[in-house]
């Protein structure tokens, strides 16, 4: 390798600014000499997946808990590979750049028909695969290298979506020079007219207004309004709640709290409390269809505000040019010059837990809630597993991942590997289902390989059954392998110290949960669970998915 500073080492400093200290993918021979870049770096540590679909799914994982996360493919093959998880990071607003070794320039100017290519010489078309889902993309060259990394880096963090570098072998070696100054976004400024005729008409909503309801969601997370808003809830506890993608956003054992808000699947008191209100705030919200059983969320415009990262709304109107801060910051100035508003809040209390009996979704969900702890890292995948999180109370310092908007069955797996990496010290707790598993299985042997120590709680209920419960529930298309879950670890790695148990009763899971908790090996527990039974959330959002693709 050439001791001289080069494009390589230039675009691995500023990965470093952003503060990423893991770099993910699957080694190609385009990327191979800039690999070499990556393991001499002083900060930078190479993390090697299954898969480049796994490898994205674990950068996006990362990059929730980190605040930005990169991925490497090689040219055509691998880059395709991971579009699945680039696109789910795209549409959940997750910062992540995805740089793609290619081939050299002089091979691409001469259209040389070249191994993971399409044989016509045009080596644009994966480019041009990637633009609908990235933020911003760059072709690297000797002329352009530095300012084109910057440029999309920075429009990765200011939009929170991926971004796209395209870097021939031989632009990674080039000579240039280091960068002078850290890689900083400049302050968010918001228009000052925007922004007091926003508060003017605001005012003129909350005024005179008792009961107010704050409704937030995933994006008040990715654009950094979580200590703000909590906060502000400690300050004044008014009734709160997330929806499904943004839940963790709150303290949820933090007065105030009245639960996770699915539209007319919600908790009658949480539905009460957000809906009924005189006045709504909405910050960072996305009401998609199966977060809130099929569009039936009640947020009438003309009582509610609505702040998202580039505009806002009052009633019906909207403003253009306030930066998601000021209109927050704004919001809670007023809140404590208005006359006070209700914070007398009923708490939702969690039903009784039944000590034996065989295992149902119900019991599941009410054992594991007595085991969570505080700042878990708690991941679950789209089906059973993330309608049944919905209705557990989160503790304090607690993270929840899942994907409603994108939801790729198989996303968590992986996806708590990046995560683990991320923050090494958290426990992280895994619940997928068994057809989900499948998909992406292989990143078990990483966790393993790199010592990570997750909980894994692999729903056994014999295939797709979020699938059966919206159509064909006795088709073969929702069957799939039955696999001995509990062997695995010790196939997917030689020198593997994984606890495995099969639990089919409350008593069984109790004593396997409790076992758990000592955290000192990866622990496997295969829940066996009916067939078709499924948390009630779940089944309010099947029913609006077989209605809707019905035509009904």
């Amino acid at each position: 390798m050439a001791s001289s500073y080069t494009v390589a080492d230039y675009l691995l400093d500023r990965l470093a600014d952003c503060g990423v200290e893991s770099l993910f993918g699957v080694p190609g021979d385009y990327n191979l000499q800039f690999l070499d870049h990556v393991i001499a770096h002083r900060t930078l540590r190479w993390v090697g997946c299954a898969n480049e679909l796994n490898a994205a799914y674990a950068a996006d994982g990362y990059a929730r808990m980190q605040g930005c996360g990169a991925l490497l493919t090689t040219y055509g093959v691998g880059e395709i590979s991971a579009l699945n998880g680039v696109a789910g990071s795209f549409a959940e607003h997750v910062p992540v750049l995805h740089i793609v070794g290619a081939p050299c320039t002089g091979a691409q100017l001469r259209r040389e028909c070249l191994h993971h290519t399409l044989g016509d010489g045009d080596f644009d078309h994966f480019r041009q695969m990637s633009a609908p889902i990235s933020v911003a993309q760059g072709v690297l060259t000797a002329q352009n290298a530095c300012q084109e990394i910057d440029r999309v880096l920075l429009a990765v963090r200011q939009y929170c979506r991926p971004g796209y570098l395209l870097l021939p072998a031989d632009v990674a070696a080039l000579p240039t020079a280091k960068p002078v100054n850290a890689l900083t976004a400049a302050p968010r400024v918001s228009d000052r007219a925007q922004l007091e005729d926003f508060v003017h008409h605001a005012r003129s909503l909350l005024e005179g207004c008792s009961h107010v309801s704050l409704l937030a969601d995933v994006l008040a997370h990715r654009f950094g309004l979580q200590a703000t808003l909590n906060q502000w809830m400690r300050a004044r506890p008014i009734p709160h709640a997330t929806l499904l993608m943004g839940k963790g956003l709150f303290d949820e054992q933090q007065p105030g709290f009245v639960g996770t808000y699915s539209g007319g699947a919600s908790l009658p008191q949480t539905r009460e409390a957000i809906e009924d209100a005189e006045a709504i705030v909405c910050v960072g919200t996305c009401f998609t269809d199966t977060i809130t059983a099929g569009f039936t969320h009640r947020i009438a415009p003309e009582k509610s505000i609505e702040v998202q990262p580039f505009s806002t709304r009052v009633g019906t109107r909207w403003f253009s040019g306030i930066d998601m801060q000021s209109a927050v910051n704004a919001l809670i100035t007023l809140s404590e010059d208005l006359a006070p508003w209700h914070t007398d809040i009923r708490r939702i209390s969690s039903p009784a837990v039944l000590d034996t009996g065989h295992l149902t979704q119900r019991h599941f969900w009410q054992t594991l809630q007595k085991y969570l702890q505080p700042h878990d890292i708690v991941l679950a995948d789209q089906g059973t597993a993330a309608f049944g999180i919905a209705a557990l109370t989160l503790p304090t310092g607690a993270s929840l991942l899942v994907q409603p908007l994108w939801g790729s069955i198989g996303y968590t797996l992986p996806a708590a590997f990046g995560a683990q990496t991320a923050c090494p010290d958290r426990r992280v707790m895994l619940v997928v289902g068994d057809g989900a598993a499948q998909l992406t299985i292989q990143e078990l042997g990483s966790m393993l390989r790199d010592g990570q120590r997750p909980l894994i709680l692999l729903l056994n209920n014999e295939g797709y059954t979020v699938e059966r419960a919206i159509h064909g529930p006795e088709q073969r298309y929702n069957e799939i392998s039955l696999w001995n879950w509990t062997l695995l670890p010790q196939a997917l790695n030689l020198d593997s110290q994984a606890e495995c148990w099969k639990v089919s009763n409350v008593a069984q899971l109790n004593d396997a949960l409790a076992r758990a908790a000592r955290r000192d090996r990866l622990t496997l527990l295969e829940v066996m669970l009916p067939k078709m039974d499924i948390p009630p959330l779940l089944k309010a959002v099947t029913d609006a998915l077989e209605a809707r693709n019905s035509g009904r």
